[in-house]
């Protein structure tokens, strides 16, 4: 009555809570188990022993009283999904199941059935991930959850293994004593069923407590991994500029996608550390008791390995650590590669960066190899327990009886040490994946630990008040550098003396001229004193490498602070030098985290002169914004971000030199609307760093900066009636100098540096001028910001594609991929190897039965012939396991994984740049970090295990089978029970297994989006909100991670309890088989020790299955972009002339060309001619098509519906038809060659371009002028000393041989322009370019786009371009007669050139 009341009020309980009790689940589960254990035992007692009958009074209440704890552990059990408080509650699925629900995982079986009938999505499986993983929990609990935990991981799940090998033994003397004749009262035959149960029951218990273990240890493992990508993340965003020379955005990434990865598996590997030698002392103990002092052979062996495994344990590391360095090299050399692929494309580097990227990878397959070859050989030292077993059998049969006589060797003592030997050589066997694993782990760990050591941004460089006083900023006696160090001397040189980051005029022969490139310990900025009044307007002026940026980034604490102070009152908005866009909204980075104020918003697009782009974009301010700002030119994205910071509503300020990318209609527009004294910042503190010096008038306060130090301030009027550097200055390129100067500049001036951008009226593109240069005579040219120049075509509202997931299956298509690049033969070998090393198995393990069977081997065999045959398998066996491990690992897995990452890369660099412009760089690099890992070092292991498993369950089927053929009877069921699960749990586990690789590639863009714009979020305090960003990110990937094992550890519960019944079957066949003279001991020792490894065999088969499915994945992914279609060939057989193009002429007929297949042609029906050295410009309002016409000179683009068109939308299966030439939109002509009849790589080598952004790689100088090593060093230095930069690179440490940071981040961005020869962003660099271009291009075909109506005002015709059509080619002079009926004329007129 007790109970049932309880149940009553327990039914009650459950409406408050949202799981059942641990306490009164586990109360139930021992009772009803333990009370149905004495009532089954109790009527098989001897019959000496008193027992209650069946019919007893105690017996029925004991009966009835079971039937009540059955029932009461139904009710305790039964799910809550019903009850109210569990429906409203948010914990996770796993925090809502019950004891049983988390033992069996019965709490995922709806995403297992949802994954079974549709393929799974996304929210099938959200909320699953308990709230301890999630980062932001993780990160705050690392160190200590460590600690708390550490202790639970030391389970004692291995030995319910070793209580196995005692029930075999007893099962054993079973069927001995029921054999023999002289036993007086054979045990009863209940006894052996009682055994057989036991078995059962010992298995299910070893397979619920391992399963355990794993969801354990891979839960700790996902909060350290999630815990550790919020330090990595949190790190990056205080890296000093120093340390982001080394600790690259490639490196970093692969700390996060590889390092921190490491831990998820790690907690499943380092506990074995302690459980092994556990194992392994218990398994010689229980020897010892089977096999006497016989069994010290396995203890000496052990000893022996211990300084073998450190020798090996430390070439694992060296190797492990060397081929993470030469991954990072590499994944950071791809990653620069495609962030400026539109640089390589034009220049046609393609093959450079194949060359130097397939350098790397040599390595690491040198790398791999060496692996292999260690790990074949270490084969021999993990297969000792065959060589144990030889000698300890060999030693007790001759001498291992009593007073070293001859031991007896009987089926008991074979197999019970047989499967003690099992025991023993799972610890020793799995020591290599150990070794391996452990190794991985350490050498991850130290890697994330440097990083985390690397240098932070002082926190007290700049002093962040409350706005209290009349200063915003005050800055006095200030000597601040890049670096952290700095001796004393120098701190107290003469400012004139400094040198450093932006300190210095850049041509300067006799001075250092690069930032943090020279005398590292030299302070960039010296005795800098100056302060800004509330509401104040300063702009900052000088030459380049003056310290104009540096002083903007002192402020925003970007710099070391050595002497002085640095204040700051109040919230500060940073505009930088390149613009930071986000890949999101342009609403969304306007607003960037604020909540929308619609007045303000509105007030912030009129003064950023933003409407009109707004107005042209297909969704307005909803428009997806690609990623670095693909589809917007290099205008847009100033003005966006001018935007974003106006929007911030900040007290502080800080522009630098964001007028630069603007044309002087837009210039007076911002200026007026935005940044000037009536502007909507007019009440602000503003610091501007400008190169144009026509505002200057209006400001408050002009610092001049020199040599890195303020040489000059005060008001305007007073700089120039000082008559010092600021009047030379002024007098040099002020508007009205720059006029007359342009008056008397040759005809061949066809380049300028100014820019424009206002949409629907500016003179052309928001980015500068470049010019193509073509060695034997052409000239185009072209603005070479990202590919697709928004402003030319309409882009859709959503750019970029949402990452493609296959569904179901992967199949044996993706294998077979595989087997073919790693060939064919050597997955064959694999196989047949395999067979070999499992009959050699399967022989001793027979031998070995015959010899017990045989008494000792003394009726036809010696023991010394016994011991020859049993050697001769051995040693058979260890062969053809070396040679396995060697084909596998150094011949196979070597050539899978360099075909695969070599075709992926090559067919990458062959994609059109369509294909750049709509995939993230994220994207791609998780195919080459994560993926081709994957491949390296996973999938030929997956291979291996399949085919291990397949081998020895089909040998284990053909002994049970033999030994008890009863057996076979069951043989179909339990096959199907397999292969269905299999088939159940592999619908969902592929499907997830996706969602794993797909999920990691938000969480490395967000990353490398952040470390892009690492300057502005520290400077406008939205750290926090980009740490919460990430950690929902990674949230993400982890609960997709999480699902993928919870799913795998719901398949080992089942599968072997599925193998627990394999065991109950053949020791129930075996007991039921006894007296019948069928079935000796010694087949029943051979059939039961293959049974209880079918368990673990069957169980990992499905799960290696899987995993290599899973796996393939990675091989379906990498096959995905190895079989996009490629843009045009590369060369083809056309024949050009000698010399071409020797003179230069260009002609357009009927050309028209979209750039992506669903956008609108953004050129329509262009024709016009250019003459052999003619220069012309290009002008137009925003999106007429200028930057197109060179995209289509260099094919970028292909003509509409052209064969080339076709081929690059069509799908690899399509056959198409048509020929080359064939013309649907059009053609180009050079010289008279259609360029659509010859190869890319002949028409981009017989052109040159100077591309607008300045682009820098990773490497020396002279790899980034002649990345061929086509050229010689005094060839470099006269073409360096042509252009105006031979001063800057011979002040250099190495000259050409001086190494450039990733992106050329230790370049100021003046300097990196100059160095690509491209418009830079002040006058003083603009002559420079200009002079280049007189000199050097003057007898040259040139086409200028034109980003100032003055640019082209010298050009022989202009071409204006309206809607992608051609409405004016003619000479400027008559364009401008023309006056109002000329679009020409009334674009001139805007800018302020005609009046």
């Amino acid at each position: 009555m007790a109970l049932m009341l309880a149940m009553v009020l327990n039914r009650e309980e459950h409406k408050c809570s949202i799981r059942s009790s641990d306490f009164i689940l586990g109360y139930y589960l021992i009772a009803t188990s333990g009370l149905g254990g004495v009532l089954w035992l109790s009527p098989q007692t001897s019959s000496t022993t008193p027992s209650p009958s069946p019919s007893s009074p105690l017996t029925t209440t004991l009966q009835w009283f079971l039937g009540s704890l059955i029932l009461g552990l139904i009710v305790e059990a039964w799910p809550r999904g019903w009850t109210k408080v569990q429906k409203s509650s948010n914990a996770s699925v796993f925090e809502k199941a019950n004891l049983i629900s988390r033992l069996s995982f019965h709490y995922i079986q709806p995403i297992m059935s949802i994954g079974y009938s549709r393929p799974l999505q996304l929210d099938d499986f959200a909320h699953l991930m308990p709230e301890r993983i999630r980062s932001e929990h993780a990160y705050k609990d690392l160190a200590a959850t460590w600690q708390r935990q550490e202790a639970r991981f030391w389970t004692l799940a291995p030995k319910a293994r070793q209580e196995r090998p005692v029930l075999l033994g007893q099962i054993l003397d079973f069927m001995m004593a029921s054999s023999s004749t002289d036993e007086p009262a054979p045990q009863p035959l209940s006894y052996g069923i009682y055994l057989a149960v036991l078995m059962f029951l010992v298995s299910l218990m070893s397979s619920v407590t391992g399963a355990q273990l794993l969801q354990l240890n891979a839960e700790r493992g996902m909060e350290i991994r999630s815990g550790l990508i919020g330090l990595i993340y949190r790190k990056s965003l205080k890296l000093s500029s120093e340390a982001r020379q080394t600790q690259t955005a490639g490196a970093i990434s692969n700390h996060m996608s590889v390092d921190a990865e490491k831990w998820t598996t790690a907690l499943n590997t380092l506990p074995q550390w302690v459980s092994a030698p556990i194992e392994l002392l218990v398994a010689l103990w229980m020897l010892y008791r089977q096999l006497g002092w016989c069994s010290l052979v396995g203890l000496v062996t052990v000893v022996g390995l211990i300084p073998i495994q450190n020798k090996v344990a430390d070439i694992f590391s060296e190797i492990k650590g060397t081929k993470l360095t030469i991954m990072d090299h590499r994944i950071r050399l791809i990653t620069e590669m495609l962030t400026s692929i539109k640089t390589v494309k034009l220049y046609a580097w393609e093959d450079a960066f194949k060359a130097r990227i397939a350098g790397y990878r040599e390595i690491e397959m040198a790398v791999l190899r060496r692996f292999g070859v260690v790990y074949a050989r270490m084969t021999l030292i993990f297969s000792t327990t065959m060589f144990m077993s030889l000698l300890s059998f060999g030693i007790y049969a001759a001498v291992g009886g009593p007073g070293g006589t001859p031991g007896e060797i009987t089926p008991h003592v074979i197999f019970v040490s047989l499967s003690l030997f099992g025991l023993l050589s799972k610890p020793i066997s799995s020591m290599d994946t150990l070794l391996s694993s452990t190794t991985s782990i350490l050498v991850a760990t130290r890697r994330i630990q440097a990083f985390l050591l690397s240098e932070e941004l002082p926190i007290d460089s700049t002093s962040v008040l409350s706005r209290l006083g009349e200063d915003d900023v005050v800055v006095r006696d200030a000597v601040l550098s890049w670096h952290k160090q700095v001796m004393d001397d120098q701190i107290s040189n003469s400012s004139a003396q400094g040198s450093g980051n932006e300190n210095t005029p850049l041509l300067a022969p006799s001075l250092p001229s690069s930032e943090t490139v020279v005398t590292p310990r030299t302070p960039t900025l010296n005795n800098i004193n100056f302060h800004l009044r509330a509401g104040s307007l300063t702009a900052v002026v000088g030459r380049i490498g003056s310290g104009k940026s540096s002083l903007l980034s002192a402020l925003i604490g970007d710099m070391h602070r050595y002497q002085g102070s640095v204040q700051v009152r109040g919230s500060v908005a940073y505009v930088s030098q390149q613009a930071w866009i986000l890949h999101s909204t342009v609403k969304d980075n306007i607003l960037f985290g604020k909540p929308l104020d619609q007045e303000r918003y509105e007030a912030v697009i009129l003064a950023c002169c933003l409407q009109q782009d707004l107005d042209m974009l297909p969704a307005g301010d909803q428009t997806e914004i690609g990623e670095r700002g693909i589809n917007l030119s290099g205008g847009q994205k100033q003005r966006v971000s001018l935007a974003r910071a106006a929007y911030q509503d900040a007290d502080i300020y800080l522009l630098d030199d964001p007028l630069s990318a603007v044309d002087a209609h837009v210039d007076q527009h911002l200026w007026k609307n935005l940044i000037g004294p009536g502007g909507l910042l007019k009440n602000k503190t503003r610091l501007l760093v400008t190169h144009g010096l026509y505002h200057l008038s209006e400001v408050d306060q002009v610092l001049v900066m020199k040599d890195g130090t303020i040489s000059e301030k005060g008001h305007f009027d007073e700089l120039l009636a000082a008559k010092r550097g600021f009047y030379q200055l002024n007098l040099e390129f002020s508007v009205t100098a720059d006029k007359q100067h342009k008056k008397s500049a040759s005809r061949a001036a066809t380049s300028s540096t100014d820019r424009s951008s206002e949409a629907g009226s500016e003179a052309a593109d928001d980015t500068d001028a470049t010019t193509v240069v073509t060695p034997a005579g052409i000239t185009s040219s072209q603005d070479t910001k990202t590919s697709n120049d928004n402003e030319e075509s309409k882009p859709a509202a959503g750019l970029v594609t949402v990452e493609k997931m296959a569904n179901g299956g992967v199949g044996w298509h993706m294998f077979m991929v595989y087997a073919k690049a790693a060939s064919y033969t050597n997955i064959a070998s694999v196989i047949i190897l395999y067979i070999l090393v499992e009959m050699a198995q399967i022989g001793t393990s027979f031998w070995l039965r015959y010899w017990s069977d045989s008494g000792s081997g003394q009726d036809k065999y010696s023991v010394v012939q016994f011991l020859v045959i049993y050697t001769a398998f051995t040693l058979a066996y260890m062969t053809f396991n070396m040679v396995l491990f060697y084909v596998a690992n150094v011949l196979a897995a070597v050539k899978g994984a360099r075909h695969m990452h070599d075709r992926l890369l090559e067919n990458l660099l062959r994609q059109p740049m369509a294909f750049f412009d709509v995939t993230p760089v994220g994207r791609i690099i998780n195919r080459f970090s994560t993926d081709v890992d994957a491949i390296d070092e996973n999938i030929i292991w997956n291979l291996i295990d399949v085919v291990y498993c397949l081998v020895a369950i089909g040998g284990t089927l053909v002994v049970i089978s033999v030994s008890t053929p009863q057996f076979l009877y069951a043989m179909p069921v339990l096959t199907l029970c397999y292969l269905y699960i299999q088939s159940y749990f592999l619908s969902s586990s592929q499907a997830l297994k996706r969602f794993m690789s797909v999920s990691k590639s938000p969480l490395y863009q967000h990353f490398s989006e952040t470390l892009a714009g690492v300057s502005t979020i520290r400077a406008m305090s939205v750290t926090p909100r980009f740490i919460r960003v990430n950690g929902e990110k990674a949230d993400l990937s982890a609960e997709t991670q999480l699902a993928f094992g919870m799913g795998n550890r719901w398949l080992k519960v089942r599968l072997e309890f599925l193998g627990a019944l394999i065991v109950f079957d053949a020791a129930l066949l075996a007991v039921l088989s006894k007296g019948n003279g069928l079935v000796g001991p010694g087949l029943v020792g051979l059939s039961l020790t293959y049974a209880m490894n079918i368990t673990g065999d069957i169980t990992y088969l499905v799960r290696s299955w899987a995993e290599m499915s899973n796996q393939l994945i990675s091989v379906e992914r990498i096959e995905e972009y190895a079989e996009l279609p490629q843009e045009a060939t590369l060369v083809t057989g056309v024949s050009l002339p000698e010399g071409w193009p020797a003179e230069g002429k260009v002609v357009f007929r009927n050309f028209s060309a979209r750039y992506r297949e669903g956008l609108e042609p953004i050129l329509k029906n262009v024709s016009f001619e250019v003459a052999p050295g003619e220069k012309v410009g290009i002008v137009g309002r925003t999106g007429a098509g200028k930057s197109s016409l060179t995209l289509a000179l260099f094919r970028m683009i292909e003509a509409k519906d052209s064969y080339w068109t076709r081929v690059a939308t069509a799908s690899p299966h399509d056959t198409l038809g048509g020929d080359l030439g064939e013309r649907g939109g059009g053609s180009i002509e050079i010289d008279g060659v259609d360029i659509s009849t010859i190869g890319l790589k002949t028409l981009r080598s017989h052109l040159s371009i100077i591309p607008q952004d300045p682009t820098l790689f990773a490497g020396t100088i002279r790899e980034n002028l002649d990345p061929f090593h086509e050229s010689t060093d005094a060839e470099l230095w006269t073409a360096l000393e042509r252009a105006h930069l031979k001063s800057l690179i011979s002040s250099l440490f190495g000259g050409l041989s001086y190494e450039v940071a990733s992106n050329g981040e230790n370049f100021s961005v003046g300097q990196r322009s100059l160095i690509c020869l491209a418009p830079a962003v002040d006058v003083e660099t603009d002559d420079l370019i200009q002079q280049t271009i007189r000199e050097e291009f003057k007898d040259r075909t040139v086409l200028t786009i034109a980003h100032r109506i003055k640019t082209v005002m010298d050009s022989n015709k202009i071409l204006v371009l309206e809607k992608g059509e051609v409405v004016e080619y003619e000479r400027p002079e008559v364009l401008l007669l023309r006056r109002e009926g000329s679009l020409f004329f009334r674009l001139a007129e805007q800018a302020g050139e005609v009046h």
